[in-house]
């Protein structure tokens, strides 16, 4: 009986490690880019992969036909988003992301949908359900995010010549 249990946890492990070995590269991409980080200074990335990884290995043995790919990129979402609503309150607002991120100029709601609908190709109605939003809003969201991305703000130039005046 004792055999069987190690061989049993000898296959997990490999079948875990061929796993990460084929996922955890993408996972640590698209964390990176839900958290807006460089890919070479990606801590906050790292770690939501870490738990991810982490929750995976713990279901290993229930996910019975179920992709643990979905698995993993569906827990790191839902780290995210409730890492970013505790972290601020209730309030999803911008974290501090790196300033040369591609995605620091999105709130890590429209980052996150932005992620899971464009880059990791997940259906509408799919990450309306992961989210617990309505399809309408996911839409919108994806919608108004991807025009920031292609059409950011103008920030105003400096001002040229002009002397600073000290309030009085």
């Amino acid at each position: 009986m004792r055999r069987r249990q190690e061989t049993q946890d000898e296959r997990r492990g490999r079948e875990f490690e061929a796993f990460v070995a084929g996922a955890a590269g993408r996972l640590l991409h698209t964390a990176t880019l839900l958290t807006a980080e460089t890919p070479y200074d990606n801590p906050r990335a790292r770690r939501l992969l870490t738990l991810a990884l982490a929750h995976t290995y713990a279901c290993w043995d229930r996910l019975r036909g179920e992709d643990p790919y979905d698995r993993a990129r569906q827990y790191l979402a839902t780290r995210f988003a409730r890492g970013a609503w505790h972290h601020y309150g209730g309030v999803l607002v911008r974290f501090r992301p790196g300033p040369d991120a591609t995605l620091a100029g999105l709130t890590p709601q429209e980052r996150l949908i932005i992620v899971l609908r464009l880059y990791e190709g997940v259906a509408e109605e799919q990450t309306a359900a992961l989210l617990g939003l309505p399809e309408e809003r996911v839409r919108t969201v994806c919608d108004r995010a991807t025009a920031t991305l292609l059409h950011p703000p103008r920030t105003p130039a400096p001002a040229v010549g002009r002397a600073k005046t000290a309030p009085s």
